[in-house]
């Protein structure tokens, strides 16, 4: 950002929809950034605006400019016009974001409702104009502003606690930076007192087992759960079969009388129901055969049970000897503020759903508990990350049923349980589902019809915002809250840099513009 501002233009016209500028010959300016329109000498407000358009525009009727261009297409006329800086140009399509004032010697920002003057100048932001993102109360960083493809000095902070609470909604194409963006957020939020995270994490890339991840951190604040080798001072995943209950497989796809069945067989057998329905064991009430082989062979696959004589035995991570209290210790660390990552890589996608509806489910069970004994107070906020969310939150998913994962997004709000959702695709969960998560992060989507499906759910105005979304690069978002005064711009760091970063802060001693590829030589350029 230069020192000093540049006049970019000038406004001509316009309404509050779409305020129109003449820009200045010989400048860039792109689709995103931001711009200060001074006031009048009379006013003591500014007012921040952000490019939604540019295009072109010529004192030239359109016919004369095609014979023009016809000339030096066809006759190689050279293209010469009198006071050409002046009869070509490009017109800028301006939004009003806020209006800003100073008052009592600080600046202060509210929504804007009111234009610019006529013909008032038009200049680049400077780091004065943005001294009112002050970090709220419980701060959690979510990455800088932007503007346009320029990343300025300020951070972005959240109130971490309304944030994770009121649900998170990231959503973009694959290989846009989702992924690095939920580093970055766990990263920050292992430094806060306030709120632990249930991460299933199908890809094994969060607690950073072969590169930079939670595991560097220096609180020392997550706990680590794999079926496949667990490294020194992490843990061995194994559930135990009988800790299960029904409502855990709520997002599972059962005809009624299925779940009729296995509500019978857990009334008659409690905590051996499921082992009654892989034994085949009698029942009181009458179902089909065929209701129960079908039960039966999905219970087999799903908790890849196996038989030896008469009896059951689990072959992965669902066990009939051991894992007694897995489910219990997971909670236990979360309500002590301990983040938990459960590498789910090696399971099948229902498997992985399985695991986190269990612990969701006693969650959810222990806070509403807390909340009658008037003691939720104390507790830190538990937030589930949930990879590729309309697997279970889509609409055909709950065509069928709700879950639990939905029936957190619904109400886990009142009793301190949250949802951060991650999804290519948002036009597959429900406007309801989508109106409840009140931060979204967007990074880019091609696709008109996902667009839409954000814009419409958004917590500002993001109409005239569209083709912004669909040219986002990588590393380079916008984020809608109602915890926000504006739909913020947002450009996100590289991971491994701020892994990098807080090693130097804690050694001092790595002295490097590339600190990332010092403290991590296993990472590629």
């Amino acid at each position: 950002m230069p020192d000093s501002p540049q006049i970019i233009g000038t406004i001509i016209s316009g309404s509050f929809d779409e305020i129109v500028c003449r820009k200045k010959n010989q400048l860039e300016v792109e689709i995103g950034e931001l711009v200060v329109a001074e006031p009048a000498k009379e006013f003591n407000q500014r007012i921040l605006l952000q490019v939604t358009d540019v295009r072109y525009a010529s004192q030239l009727s359109p016919q004369n400019m095609e014979l023009v261009a016809g000339m030096h297409l066809e006759d190689d006329t050279p293209l010469t016009l009198l006071d050409a800086n002046v009869r070509a140009y490009e017109l800028l399509a301006l939004k009003p974001l806020v209006t800003l004032s100073q008052e009592s010697g600080i600046m202060k920002a509210r929504p804007a409702k009111s234009l610019p003057g006529i013909f008032a100048s038009v200049r680049s932001v400077q780091e004065t104009d943005l001294t009112f993102f002050n970090a709220p109360t419980h701060p959690l960083q979510i990455g800088y502003l932007r503007s346009g493809s320029k990343t300025l000095k300020t951070p972005i902070y959240l109130n971490g606690l309304s944030t994770f609470s009121h649900h998170m909604l990231i959503a973009g194409t694959t290989g846009k930076g989702k992924s690095v963006l939920m580093s970055d957020i766990l990263w920050n939020a292992q430094d806060q007192g306030f709120v632990s995270l249930l991460v299933l994490d199908p890809h094994d890339e969060y607690y950073g087992r072969t590169g930079p991840g939670l595991k560097d951190h220096p609180a020392r604040k997550v706990i680590y759960y794999t079926a496949r080798s667990p490294p020194p001072g992490t843990r061995q995943l194994r559930i135990n079969v009988h800790s299960l209950k029904v409502e855990h497989f709520d997002f599972l796809d059962l005809s009624p009388p299925q779940r009729q069945a296995i509500y019978a067989y857990a009334r008659q057998y409690k905590d051996e129901w499921i082992e009654a329905i892989v034994l085949e064991k009698p029942i009181e009430l009458k179902f089909n055969d065929a209701t129960l082989a079908v039960l039966k062979r999905r219970m087999v696959n799903l908790l890849d049970i196996d038989f030896v004589e008469d009896r059951v035995k689990g072959r992965g991570v669902f066990d009939f000897g051991s894992g007694e209290s897995t489910v219990q210790d997971i909670c236990f660390a979360l309500e002590s503020c301990k983040s938990v990552v459960i590498d789910t890589s090696v399971f099948s996608g229902q498997v992985e759903l399985l695991i986190g509806s269990v612990v969701t489910h006693e969650m959810l069970s222990k806070y509403k508990q807390a909340k009658l004994n008037g003691e939720l107070g104390g507790k830190p906020v538990v937030s589930i990350v949930l990879e590729e969310a309309p697997r279970v939150l889509g609409k055909d998913v709950l065509a069928s049923g709700s879950n639990v994962y939905a029936q957190v997004c619904r109400e886990g709000r009142k009793f301190n349980v949250g949802l951060v959702a991650i999804t290519q695709l948002p036009s597959l969960i429900p406007k309801e589902l989508l109106a409840n998560m009140n931060t979204k992060i967007i990074l880019g989507i091609e696709m008109a019809s996902e667009r839409q499906a954000i814009i419409e759910s958004a917590s500002q105005d993001l109409g005239s915002d569209g083709r912004m979304i669909g040219s986002l690069a990588k590393g380079e978002a916008i984020i809608t809250s109602s915890f926000l005064p504006f739909a913020l711009p947002l450009s996100i760091p590289f991971f491994p840099d701020i892994v990098a970063k807080r090693l130097n802060d804690e050694k001092g001693d790595i002295k490097s513009d590339s600190l990332s590829r010092r403290a991590f030589p296993e990472l590629k350029s």
